[in-house]
């Protein structure tokens, strides 16, 4: 069967696609090495073994937290330019123009932050940004937010190209998400999974960025007209709409990758199923108005917007991460796995987003809530499933198209040696976190308690493994990667 083939002609890059998929992976691979670093330090200083003033840390985590969900995004948009191309009309300048605003927004961040000294986080809660107390000039937030922006932009462009190739090969984008398929008709087997989530990305994330394109254009405005005051809770619900969404649909374009490599390495077809456009159709309503979980606190808020949240916590997670992780796990059951570095990496993301999944649920529990969600256990959930999930998810495409380039799977010993120590180091390091949110370490803190610094310094050792497997993975994909196809790579391996 096609789908069954190792490496498809419908996947060969042309000369351009293959500059700027180099560009993407390249960059996601260094810049996620970069990010990691500045973890170790922040983790290492938490456990005193390095001095690192406040004011510092926390622009080191602002740093981190935009650098890692802006390059998580990144990349996992190529997981799913990579194969979406396939099945419908993409054009490579929108693909190329949100890799240059990306690099342009990361900029303005890098700028704000090592040059402006900006260290008010990722989510720029209102009042902070321009609230400072001295600490940083309102210019700094403002490139902080234009940064955004740019990134922002670049991602609807390209969301805008992928809607207009869905809408011209089927017709609207409830036909390619499998609507009507939903309560009768023959399925067409042929339908791309791929496709499904690709259109469920689209239809939320958009929703979500331009949600926070409008605080941010609305706090740029308060910047130049400080008589320009927001309502804090409206802000807060605009910018976690926004947070949500976007770092939730890294997710859903990383499965991608599980979606369409799995069959391949199993031997044995991974077909669409109605349970399947179930989920992804009720996972499309469910992750645009989960996100009022992130504000149990916030006792201004409207009970139904608390309650919605709460039992809407409990329900977004479940349908498409059990359709995935059943249906791959039936796939592979018994199929003789052929295991290399793709189909181990597979496997993983999926045990880090079932892994991650708990703790996340835990904490959208109200009365969980209220003593956890100030702790280390929100940064032990998300590092748990983007770390040991998502990432795993991007990386099992780097390897796969490496494997192609050389007309051979990827599986040295050297490999096999390092994600080891990856998944060693991602578990002492993250459950370094939720050991830390049981005994109610705060978060956000750039110094602890004396009975606090256990857990930091057992969390610095695995994000040094973690670092040390990075630097290895960056490596091998770059040299990988930027090794041009072998001249037989028109003779396919098959599955």
């Amino acid at each position: 069967m096609a789908a069954l083939t190792m490496y498809p002609e419908s996947e060969r890059l042309s000369a351009g696609e293959r500059v700027a998929f180099n560009l993407y992976m390249i960059s996601a691979v260094v810049l996620f090495v970069l990010m990691m670093l500045l973890g170790v330090i922040m983790r290492m200083a938490q456990g005193t073994w390095l001095e690192v003033a406040p004011d510092l840390f926390y622009r080191l985590l602002s740093m981190h937290g935009a650098g890692m969900v802006g390059t998580m995004g990144m990349v996992t948009t190529a997981v799913m330019w990579f194969f979406l191309r396939k099945y419908v009309t993409l054009h490579l300048w929108a693909f190329v123009a949100n890799y240059v605003l990306f690099l342009l927004g990361a900029l303005c961040i890098i700028a704000a932050i090592f040059v402006g000294r900006y260290g008010g986080l990722w989510t720029f809660l209102y009042p902070l940004p321009t609230h400072s107390m001295g600490m940083w000039p309102d210019a700094s937030a403002a490139w902080f937010m234009i940064g955004y922006l740019l990134i922002g932009v670049g991602m609807l462009l390209f969301y805008l190209d992928a809607t207009a190739g869905l809408v011209r090969k089927y017709g609207n984008l409830g036909r390619s998400l499998g609507l009507q398929w939903l309560f009768g008709g023959r399925i067409d087997p042929e339908h791309p999974k791929a496709v499904v989530a690709s259109t469920m990305v689209i239809i939320a994330n958009s929703l979500g960025i331009i949600a926070g394109a409008v605080i941010l254009v609305m706090y740029l405005v308060g910047i130049v007209y400080p008589e320009f005051k927001l309502d804090p809770l409206v802000a807060k619900n605009l910018t976690y709409w926004f947070g949500h969404m976007y770092i939730n649909a890294t997710i859903y374009m990383g499965v991608i990758a599980v979606y369409e490599l799995l069959a391949r390495y199993s031997g044995r077809p991974y077909a669409i199923s109605r349970p399947f456009l179930w989920s992804w159709a009720a996972s499309t309503l469910f992750v645009i108005i989960v996100f009022p979980h992130h504000l149990l606190m916030d006792y201004a808020q409207p009970r139904w917007v608390s309650i919605t949240g709460q039992i809407i916590s409990y329900s977004a997670g479940f349908p498409v991460f059990l359709v995935t992780v059943w249906g791959a796990l039936a796939n592979i059951h018994r199929s003789g796995m052929r295991w290399s570095m793709p189909s181990r990496l597979m496997i993983l993301s999926l045990f880090g987003w079932a892994a991650g999944i708990v703790p996340a649920i835990l904490d959208g529990t109200i009365s969980i809530n209220r003593v956890m969600h100030n702790t280390q256990w929100v940064p032990g959930h998300f590092h748990f499933y983007l770390l040991l999930g998502v990432l795993p998810m991007a990386l099992a495409l780097m390897y796969h198209v490496i494997g192609s380039r050389r007309n051979q799977v990827s599986n040295s010993a050297a490999d096999r040696l390092g994600l080891p120590i990856y998944l060693l180091g991602g578990l002492i390091f993250t459950l370094a976190f939720l050991a830390a949110g049981h005994l109610s370490v705060a978060r956000r803190m750039s110094s602890h308690l004396p009975e606090w610094i256990f857990t930091d310094q057992v969390g610095a050792v695995g994000a040094i493994l973690v670092l040390l497997a990075m630097i290895y993975f960056a490596t091998r994909i770059t040299i990988g990667l930027l090794r041009g196809p072998d001249s037989g790579h028109a003779a396919h391996a098959a599955a």
